[in-house]
Protein backbone atom coordinates (compact mmCIF):
# COMPACT_ATOMS: atom_id res chain seq x y z
CA UNK A 1 0.00 0.00 0.00
CA UNK A 2 1.38 3.47 -1.11
CA UNK A 3 1.76 5.12 2.10
CA UNK A 4 4.88 6.40 3.86
CA UNK A 5 5.61 9.30 6.66
CA UNK A 6 9.44 11.04 5.75
CA UNK A 7 11.06 14.11 6.44
CA UNK A 8 12.86 16.50 3.43
CA UNK A 9 15.48 18.31 5.14
CA UNK A 10 16.79 21.28 2.98
CA UNK A 11 20.33 23.21 4.63
CA UNK A 12 20.57 26.49 4.28
CA UNK A 13 23.45 28.34 2.69
CA UNK A 14 25.47 30.70 4.39
CA UNK A 15 25.64 33.49 1.61
CA UNK A 16 25.61 37.25 2.19
CA UNK A 17 22.07 37.57 0.60
CA UNK A 18 20.86 34.62 2.37
CA UNK A 19 21.88 35.95 5.74
CA UNK A 20 20.53 39.49 4.99
CA UNK A 21 17.36 38.22 4.42
CA UNK A 22 17.15 36.06 7.34
CA UNK A 23 17.97 39.06 9.44
CA UNK A 24 15.54 41.17 7.58
CA UNK A 25 12.16 38.16 8.35
CA UNK A 26 14.16 37.12 11.77
CA UNK A 27 14.15 33.76 10.43
CA UNK A 28 16.64 31.75 12.13
CA UNK A 29 17.34 28.62 10.55
CA UNK A 30 20.01 26.34 9.40
CA UNK A 31 17.69 24.08 7.70
CA UNK A 32 14.11 23.72 6.59
CA UNK A 33 12.14 20.70 7.51
CA UNK A 34 8.73 19.64 6.15
CA UNK A 35 7.49 16.07 7.31
CA UNK A 36 5.29 14.02 5.21
CA UNK A 37 3.05 11.45 6.56
CA UNK A 38 0.78 9.95 3.02
CA UNK A 39 -1.54 7.57 2.21
CA UNK A 40 -2.65 6.82 -0.88
CA UNK A 41 -4.14 2.97 -1.07
CA UNK A 42 -4.83 2.29 -4.80
CA UNK A 43 -4.09 -1.51 -4.71
CA UNK A 44 -7.69 -2.44 -4.06
CA UNK A 45 -8.85 -1.56 -7.11
CA UNK A 46 -8.05 -2.00 -10.72
CA UNK A 47 -7.02 2.04 -12.13
CA UNK A 48 -5.36 3.58 -15.23
CA UNK A 49 -5.00 7.21 -14.43
CA UNK A 50 -4.48 8.71 -11.43
CA UNK A 51 -4.11 12.23 -10.18
CA UNK A 52 -2.19 14.25 -7.41
CA UNK A 53 -2.92 18.19 -7.09
CA UNK A 54 -2.25 20.70 -5.07
CA UNK A 55 -0.87 24.16 -4.71
CA UNK A 56 2.55 25.19 -6.36
CA UNK A 57 5.45 24.39 -3.13
CA UNK A 58 2.63 21.94 -1.77
CA UNK A 59 5.27 19.19 -2.13
CA UNK A 60 3.20 16.92 -4.96
CA UNK A 61 6.70 15.89 -6.72
CA UNK A 62 8.29 15.24 -3.84
CA UNK A 63 5.25 13.03 -2.42
CA UNK A 64 5.12 11.27 -6.15
CA UNK A 65 8.68 10.50 -5.76
CA UNK A 66 8.86 8.71 -2.64
CA UNK A 67 5.74 7.25 -2.72
CA UNK A 68 5.72 5.59 -6.48
CA UNK A 69 9.72 5.05 -6.42
CA UNK A 70 9.15 1.88 -9.03
CA UNK A 71 6.99 3.88 -11.43
CA UNK A 72 8.74 5.70 -14.42
CA UNK A 73 9.59 9.31 -13.34
CA UNK A 74 8.89 10.98 -17.16
CA UNK A 75 11.15 13.51 -17.31
CA UNK A 76 11.43 14.26 -21.29
CA UNK A 77 12.67 12.89 -24.46
CA UNK A 78 15.61 14.05 -26.53
CA UNK A 79 14.28 14.75 -29.94
CA UNK A 80 16.19 14.82 -33.00
CA UNK A 81 16.18 17.38 -35.80
CA UNK A 82 14.01 15.60 -38.07
CA UNK A 83 10.52 14.77 -37.98
CA UNK A 84 9.58 13.69 -34.59
CA UNK A 85 7.59 10.03 -36.38
CA UNK A 86 11.33 8.98 -36.60
CA UNK A 87 11.63 9.16 -32.67
CA UNK A 88 9.72 6.75 -32.17
CA UNK A 89 10.83 3.13 -31.23
CA UNK A 90 11.95 1.26 -34.92
CA UNK A 91 9.63 -1.63 -33.67
CA UNK A 92 6.90 0.94 -34.00
CA UNK A 93 4.80 1.21 -37.15
CA UNK A 94 3.58 4.22 -38.71
CA UNK A 95 0.21 2.88 -38.68
CA UNK A 96 0.51 2.49 -34.84
CA UNK A 97 2.11 5.77 -34.38
CA UNK A 98 -0.93 7.43 -36.31
CA UNK A 99 -3.53 5.52 -34.33
CA UNK A 100 -1.72 6.69 -31.18
CA UNK A 101 -1.40 10.67 -32.33
CA UNK A 102 -5.00 10.76 -32.95
CA UNK A 103 -6.11 8.77 -29.89
CA UNK A 104 -4.60 11.25 -27.55
CA UNK A 105 -5.94 14.36 -30.16
CA UNK A 106 -3.26 15.15 -32.36
CA UNK A 107 -4.70 14.21 -36.06
CA UNK A 108 -2.87 16.81 -38.23
CA UNK A 109 -1.30 15.02 -40.89
CA UNK A 110 1.00 18.28 -42.18
CA UNK A 111 2.07 19.01 -38.53
CA UNK A 112 3.14 15.14 -38.23
CA UNK A 113 5.93 15.52 -40.58
CA UNK A 114 7.47 18.58 -38.03
CA UNK A 115 10.49 18.24 -35.83
CA UNK A 116 9.49 17.96 -32.52
CA UNK A 117 10.75 21.43 -31.36
CA UNK A 118 8.92 23.39 -33.75
CA UNK A 119 5.39 21.98 -32.55
CA UNK A 120 2.81 24.45 -30.29
CA UNK A 121 3.23 23.56 -26.32
CA UNK A 122 -0.36 21.10 -26.50
CA UNK A 123 0.69 19.41 -29.58
CA UNK A 124 4.34 18.67 -27.53
CA UNK A 125 2.25 17.65 -24.94
CA UNK A 126 0.55 14.77 -26.99
CA UNK A 127 3.33 13.90 -28.93
CA UNK A 128 5.10 13.22 -25.82
CA UNK A 129 2.24 11.39 -24.35
CA UNK A 130 1.29 9.19 -27.41
CA UNK A 131 4.89 8.07 -27.17
CA UNK A 132 5.76 6.93 -23.53
CA UNK A 133 2.25 5.31 -23.47
CA UNK A 134 3.23 2.94 -26.27
CA UNK A 135 6.93 2.53 -25.09
CA UNK A 136 6.56 2.26 -21.74
CA UNK A 137 5.43 -0.88 -19.94
CA UNK A 138 5.92 0.90 -16.33
CA UNK A 139 3.51 2.64 -14.43
CA UNK A 140 4.84 6.51 -15.65
CA UNK A 141 4.60 9.85 -13.80
CA UNK A 142 3.99 12.89 -15.90
CA UNK A 143 5.08 16.03 -13.62
CA UNK A 144 4.04 19.00 -14.24
CA UNK A 145 0.82 18.05 -16.18
CA UNK A 146 -1.00 20.71 -18.61
CA UNK A 147 1.81 23.21 -17.11
CA UNK A 148 2.28 25.00 -20.43
CA UNK A 149 -0.59 24.87 -22.57
CA UNK A 150 -3.87 27.38 -22.95
CA UNK A 151 -6.57 25.85 -20.07
CA UNK A 152 -9.15 25.41 -22.48
CA UNK A 153 -5.79 22.97 -24.72
CA UNK A 154 -5.40 21.79 -21.14
CA UNK A 155 -8.60 20.24 -20.55
CA UNK A 156 -9.76 19.08 -24.10
CA UNK A 157 -6.44 17.03 -24.23
CA UNK A 158 -6.86 15.42 -20.49
CA UNK A 159 -10.07 14.23 -21.68
CA UNK A 160 -8.45 12.78 -25.21
CA UNK A 161 -5.34 10.91 -23.05
CA UNK A 162 -7.59 9.96 -20.78
CA UNK A 163 -9.50 7.62 -22.89
CA UNK A 164 -6.46 6.42 -24.60
CA UNK A 165 -4.57 5.51 -21.26
CA UNK A 166 -8.00 3.41 -20.65
CA UNK A 167 -7.90 1.68 -24.00
CA UNK A 168 -4.33 0.59 -23.75
CA UNK A 169 -4.64 -0.20 -20.19
CA UNK A 170 -1.74 1.76 -19.42
CA UNK A 171 -1.16 3.45 -15.82
CA UNK A 172 -0.17 7.48 -15.65
CA UNK A 173 -0.11 9.52 -12.29
CA UNK A 174 -0.74 13.12 -13.36
CA UNK A 175 0.91 16.08 -10.92
CA UNK A 176 -0.34 19.41 -11.70
CA UNK A 177 -1.27 22.49 -9.62
CA UNK A 178 -4.03 22.83 -12.27
CA UNK A 179 -7.44 22.10 -10.32
CA UNK A 180 -9.35 22.60 -13.90
CA UNK A 181 -8.13 19.76 -15.04
CA UNK A 182 -9.65 17.12 -12.62
CA UNK A 183 -13.32 16.58 -14.50
CA UNK A 184 -11.69 16.64 -17.46
CA UNK A 185 -9.27 13.48 -16.90
CA UNK A 186 -11.50 12.07 -15.36
CA UNK A 187 -8.98 10.25 -13.31
CA UNK A 188 -9.79 6.58 -11.63
CA UNK A 189 -8.53 8.60 -8.07
CA UNK A 190 -7.12 11.66 -6.78
CA UNK A 191 -4.86 12.73 -3.82
CA UNK A 192 -4.99 16.05 -3.12
CA UNK A 193 -2.21 17.47 -1.52
CA UNK A 194 -3.76 20.72 0.04
CA UNK A 195 -6.33 18.87 1.98
CA UNK A 196 -4.64 15.44 2.36
CA UNK A 197 -7.44 13.95 0.73
CA UNK A 198 -7.52 10.77 -0.90
CA UNK A 199 -10.63 9.66 -3.09
CA UNK A 200 -12.02 7.47 -5.67
CA UNK A 201 -13.25 8.59 -8.67
CA UNK A 202 -14.78 11.91 -9.50
CA UNK A 203 -17.99 12.98 -11.40
CA UNK A 204 -17.64 12.78 -15.09
CA UNK A 205 -16.48 15.55 -17.40
CA UNK A 206 -18.74 18.40 -17.74
CA UNK A 207 -21.04 18.15 -20.91
CA UNK A 208 -20.36 20.59 -23.97
CA UNK A 209 -22.89 22.23 -25.60
CA UNK A 210 -21.85 22.70 -29.30
CA UNK A 211 -24.17 25.31 -31.46
CA UNK A 212 -24.18 24.50 -35.50
CA UNK A 213 -25.15 27.32 -37.92
CA UNK A 214 -24.39 28.02 -41.72
CA UNK A 215 -20.99 29.51 -42.40
CA UNK A 216 -19.80 32.48 -44.72
CA UNK A 217 -17.49 31.56 -47.42
CA UNK A 218 -14.59 34.45 -46.16
CA UNK A 219 -14.77 31.68 -42.42
CA UNK A 220 -12.68 29.04 -44.41
CA UNK A 221 -9.91 31.05 -43.58
CA UNK A 222 -9.55 30.07 -40.17
CA UNK A 223 -9.67 26.37 -40.98
CA UNK A 224 -7.30 26.05 -44.63
CA UNK A 225 -4.33 25.60 -42.83
CA UNK A 226 -5.36 22.89 -40.78
CA UNK A 227 -7.02 20.87 -43.70
CA UNK A 228 -4.64 17.25 -44.24
CA UNK A 229 -5.03 17.80 -48.03
CA UNK A 230 -5.09 21.13 -49.51
CA UNK A 231 -6.58 24.61 -48.73
CA UNK A 232 -8.93 24.74 -51.71
CA UNK A 233 -12.84 25.43 -51.49
CA UNK A 234 -15.77 25.18 -53.70
CA UNK A 235 -17.57 27.37 -53.47
CA UNK A 236 -20.68 25.76 -54.53
CA UNK A 237 -20.52 24.09 -50.97
CA UNK A 238 -22.90 24.42 -48.45
CA UNK A 239 -20.73 25.44 -45.51
CA UNK A 240 -21.18 24.82 -41.55
CA UNK A 241 -19.44 25.52 -38.43
CA UNK A 242 -19.38 24.27 -34.57
CA UNK A 243 -18.91 26.93 -32.27
CA UNK A 244 -18.25 26.15 -28.25
CA UNK A 245 -18.82 29.14 -25.97
CA UNK A 246 -19.47 31.24 -28.78
CA UNK A 247 -15.96 30.26 -30.49
CA UNK A 248 -15.65 28.63 -34.15
CA UNK A 249 -13.63 25.16 -33.72
CA UNK A 250 -15.08 22.98 -36.44
CA UNK A 251 -15.81 23.08 -40.13
CA UNK A 252 -17.95 21.19 -42.12
CA UNK A 253 -19.06 21.51 -46.43
CA UNK A 254 -20.81 19.86 -48.59
CA UNK A 255 -21.28 19.29 -52.39
CA UNK A 256 -23.77 17.63 -54.39
CA UNK A 257 -22.29 14.60 -55.80
CA UNK A 258 -24.24 13.76 -59.17
CA UNK A 259 -24.30 9.99 -59.44
CA UNK A 260 -25.49 8.59 -62.73
CA UNK A 261 -27.47 5.85 -60.83
CA UNK A 262 -28.46 7.95 -57.81
CA UNK A 263 -30.47 10.77 -57.06
CA UNK A 264 -30.30 13.25 -54.25
CA UNK A 265 -26.39 12.48 -53.31
CA UNK A 266 -24.69 15.13 -51.35
CA UNK A 267 -20.79 14.31 -50.16
CA UNK A 268 -18.54 16.07 -47.70
CA UNK A 269 -16.04 18.05 -49.21
CA UNK A 270 -14.09 19.46 -46.41
CA UNK A 271 -14.47 18.65 -42.45
CA UNK A 272 -11.93 20.10 -40.05
CA UNK A 273 -11.66 20.30 -36.35
CA UNK A 274 -9.23 22.62 -34.97
CA UNK A 275 -6.30 21.22 -33.24
CA UNK A 276 -7.24 22.26 -29.44
CA UNK A 277 -10.55 20.68 -29.98
CA UNK A 278 -9.15 17.33 -31.31
CA UNK A 279 -9.87 14.04 -29.38
CA UNK A 280 -13.40 14.32 -28.05
CA UNK A 281 -15.38 13.31 -30.73
CA UNK A 282 -16.04 16.26 -31.71
CA UNK A 283 -15.73 15.59 -35.44
CA UNK A 284 -17.86 12.79 -35.42
CA UNK A 285 -20.48 14.03 -33.92
CA UNK A 286 -20.62 17.47 -35.62
CA UNK A 287 -20.41 15.34 -39.02
CA UNK A 288 -23.64 12.88 -37.59
CA UNK A 289 -25.58 16.31 -36.93
CA UNK A 290 -24.87 17.24 -40.79
CA UNK A 291 -25.42 14.27 -42.08
CA UNK A 292 -29.21 13.99 -39.99
CA UNK A 293 -29.81 17.30 -42.22
CA UNK A 294 -29.30 15.99 -45.40
CA UNK A 295 -30.47 12.68 -44.48
CA UNK A 296 -33.81 14.05 -43.14
CA UNK A 297 -34.35 15.65 -46.60
CA UNK A 298 -34.22 12.16 -48.64
CA UNK A 299 -30.31 12.57 -49.71
CA UNK A 300 -27.68 10.01 -49.30
CA UNK A 301 -24.87 10.92 -47.53
CA UNK A 302 -21.40 10.01 -48.00
CA UNK A 303 -17.56 11.09 -47.34
CA UNK A 304 -14.44 9.77 -48.69
CA UNK A 305 -11.36 10.02 -46.46
CA UNK A 306 -7.81 9.11 -45.99
CA UNK A 307 -7.83 10.83 -42.64
CA UNK A 308 -7.20 7.66 -39.82
CA UNK A 309 -9.25 9.55 -36.78
CA UNK A 310 -12.05 9.91 -39.44
CA UNK A 311 -11.57 6.27 -40.33
CA UNK A 312 -11.23 4.94 -37.05
CA UNK A 313 -14.57 6.73 -35.67
CA UNK A 314 -16.91 5.92 -38.50
CA UNK A 315 -15.52 1.95 -38.80
CA UNK A 316 -17.12 1.93 -34.78
CA UNK A 317 -19.90 3.82 -35.68
CA UNK A 318 -23.14 2.08 -36.18
CA UNK A 319 -24.93 4.97 -38.37
CA UNK A 320 -22.24 4.63 -41.01
CA UNK A 321 -21.64 2.02 -43.75
CA UNK A 322 -18.18 1.45 -45.37
CA UNK A 323 -18.99 1.45 -48.67
CA UNK A 324 -15.27 0.93 -50.22
CA UNK A 325 -12.58 -0.30 -48.36
CA UNK A 326 -9.24 1.30 -47.97
CA UNK A 327 -7.79 1.79 -51.88
CA UNK A 328 -6.43 3.82 -54.13
CA UNK A 329 -9.07 5.17 -57.20
CA UNK A 330 -8.90 7.00 -60.53
CA UNK A 331 -11.04 7.27 -62.95
CA UNK A 332 -10.15 6.79 -66.88
CA UNK A 333 -11.53 9.41 -69.50
CA UNK A 334 -11.49 9.59 -73.05
CA UNK A 335 -7.64 9.19 -74.75
CA UNK A 336 -6.96 7.16 -72.06
CA UNK A 337 -6.43 10.28 -70.07
CA UNK A 338 -6.97 9.81 -66.42
CA UNK A 339 -8.13 11.96 -63.86
CA UNK A 340 -6.93 11.37 -60.35
CA UNK A 341 -8.00 12.28 -57.63
CA UNK A 342 -6.66 9.81 -55.20
CA UNK A 343 -4.26 8.14 -57.05
CA UNK A 344 -1.16 8.79 -53.86
CA UNK A 345 -3.09 8.09 -50.92
CA UNK A 346 -5.47 5.41 -49.68
CA UNK A 347 -8.83 6.36 -49.06
CA UNK A 348 -12.41 5.38 -47.90
CA UNK A 349 -15.86 5.68 -48.03
CA UNK A 350 -18.77 6.12 -46.01
CA UNK A 351 -22.51 6.22 -46.34
CA UNK A 352 -24.95 7.63 -43.20
CA UNK A 353 -27.44 5.48 -42.80
CA UNK A 354 -29.08 6.89 -39.95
Amino acid sequence: MPSSKFVIITKVPKTFRVEKVKGMFDVDKDEIIKEFDINIPIEAKKWNVGLIVGASGSGKTTIAKNLFKDYLFFTGYEWSKESFLDDFKEDLSPTKIIESLSKVGFSSPPDWLKPFNVLSNGQKMRVELARIILESNKPFIYDEFTSLVDRQVAKIGSFAISKFLKKENKQMIAVTCHYDVEEWLEPDWVYNVDLQEFSWGLPRRPSIEVNIRKANSSEWKEYKQFHYLDANHNNAAHRYVAEINGQSVAWCSVLHFPHPLVKNMKKVHRLVVKPDYQGIGLGAKFLDCIADIYKKEKNRFTISTSQPAIVFSLIKNKRWAMIRKPSRVHKEGKNAIIKAYSLARLTTSFEFIG
